[in-house]
């Protein structure tokens, strides 16, 4: 019994630290790419609840976007990481000139509708004049970064699944950086550039896109012996059988998040019937919400790629003991996170120079969050960090399907246009269909059918 529980402290003290080689870059990774468009919205919102609005409405199309990448690329990366773990570096190359290819036509069609159907798409969550001028002026020149983003995404998602986080991360800070100092020039008109607002917000945006998917691509093409150096002959080599195997599971992944994110920009757009003020408040919490949550998006990543490549390896019982800890460990950030997001919704409020009530009504919001934070993130650690990364794709879809759309799009629906809830309370009913989520993605995890090797 001792020996056991030697072994047992030994494997976990193991994984923690596995864990922690890859979740810190992954934060820090996370926290990079959400940043290049989450500094327009904080830079932006010193101009204006309108300027705020208008972009963080824009914004919504990129977040359907990104979504859908991460789908592909993180379900195409449950292969990348099993053939890891077994030492196949062509089958790894094939994946990536799948991921290049799918993410780049995705990619184009978004451009396509956010330049031509700019005004219908922001009037979607906000028809006020003022609001649809300023969103069509930011989305048609951002809109244009989506295919560069396809194309670093997919060397940042399979660089995760095969441990290769260092450069990538630094590549992605870069550009993060260039960001910032672009929107301080561009939106303010400082050392004698332009005052060009939402116009620079997104330009600046664009080159930063343009310099990252240039230095990532240098990075990996350059170095012999990196893993994804290889011709397009290689890389497009993917037979239609080995690119249908790979889809059967990427798909239902692509189809969850674009699923997810459709129905939180829905829930966003219900949100905004409540008026400017709620949208802008919505916005900002999002904002905040985005930052905290990297830490489990670090998390959740790592615990992917470890539970793939034991599977992988064909061991079970390691990738189900993993699986726990990484539950386990969600429910003690929880807790923090809680305590955290308390503590600085104050001076977050304090940042926006926005009237008192709405000062007011992002407090109460930030409180909701905090709440609202701890199902949310059990749920995304279920899915995204264990149900997924042993192929149980198929379950994850129909169950985000029946929660995402079904039950939180609804209570949104039913809180702000039936009962007239203010933004705080319909938030709160949005949550429930979360806690309904854990108890049935928890039910899928002990029954451990969830686990398969596709190697």
């Amino acid at each position: 019994m001792q020996t056991q529980s030697l072994e047992y402290v030994a494997e976990k003290k193991m994984f923690y630290k596995k864990m922690l080689v890859i979740a810190i870059p992954v934060v820090i990774q996370h926290l990079i790419s959400i940043g290049l468009n989450l500094v327009d919205t904080l830079m932006i919102g010193l101009v204006g609840e309108t300027a705020l609005a208008a972009v963080g409405a824009a914004n919504q199309v990129y977040f359907i976007f990104s979504n859908m990448c991460y789908g592909l690329y993180s379900g195409a990366a449950i292969y990348t990481a099993q053939y890891f773990g077994v030492g196949d570096i062509k089958s790894i190359r094939k994946i990536l000139g799948m991921d290049y290819a799918v993410g780049l036509f995705m990619a184009s069609m978004f451009t396509i509708c956010g330049f031509f159907l700019a005004p219908q798409l922001i009037a979607v969550f906000d028809d006020s004049p003022e609001v649809v001028e300023l969103g069509v002026k930011y989305l048609r020149i951002a809109c244009f970064s989506y295919l560069f983003t396809a194309l670093s995404f997919s060397i940042n998602y399979n660089s995760r699944a095969i441990q290769d986080l260092k450069v990538p991360t630094i590549i992605n800070g870069a550009a993060l950086a260039v960001n910032t100092c672009l929107n301080y020039l561009l939106i303010y008109g400082h050392l004698g550039l332009p005052k060009l607002g939402v116009t620079g917000a997104a330009a600046a945006t664009l080159t930063a896109r343009i310099l990252e998917c240039a230095g990532l691509f240098l990075y990996v093409y350059t170095r012999k012996s990196h893993t994804f150096k290889t011709g397009p002959a290689e890389l497009f080599s993917f037979s239609k059988k080995e690119f249908f195997t790979v889809m059967k599971t990427a798909v239902p992944v692509v189809v969850t998040e674009g699923g997810w994110a459709f129905s939180m920009s829905a829930i966003f757009s219900i949100y905004g019937k409540l008026g400017t003020s709620a949208l802008a408040v919505t916005q900002v919490a999002n904002t905040v919400s985005e930052f905290l949550q990297s830490i489990y998006f670090g998390i959740g990543n790592a615990a992917a790629v470890l539970i793939g490549n034991a599977l992988g390896a064909d061991q079970k019982d390691r990738a189900y003991f993993q699986a726990g800890v990484a539950v386990r460990l969600t429910w003690m950030l929880n807790g923090i996170m809680a305590v955290v997001l308390i503590l600085i919704r104050g001076p977050v409020s304090a940042i926006y120079q926005f009237n008192p009530q709405t000062t007011a009504l992002l407090c109460d919001t930030l409180l909701v969050w905090a709440i609202a934070l701890a199902p949310k993130m059990l749920a995304y650690m279920l899915v995204c960090g264990v149900l997924r990364a042993g192929g149980d794709t198929v379950f994850c879809m129909v169950m985000d399907f029946s929660f995402n759309v079904g039950i939180q799009v609804t209570m949104a629906a039913v809180a702000v246009l039936v009962f007239h809830l203010s933004l705080p309370w319909a938030m709160l009913m949005v949550a429930f269909g979360d806690v309904l989520k854990v108890i049935w993605c928890y039910r899928r995890y002990y029954s451990r059918k969830w686990m398969r090797v596709m190697t």
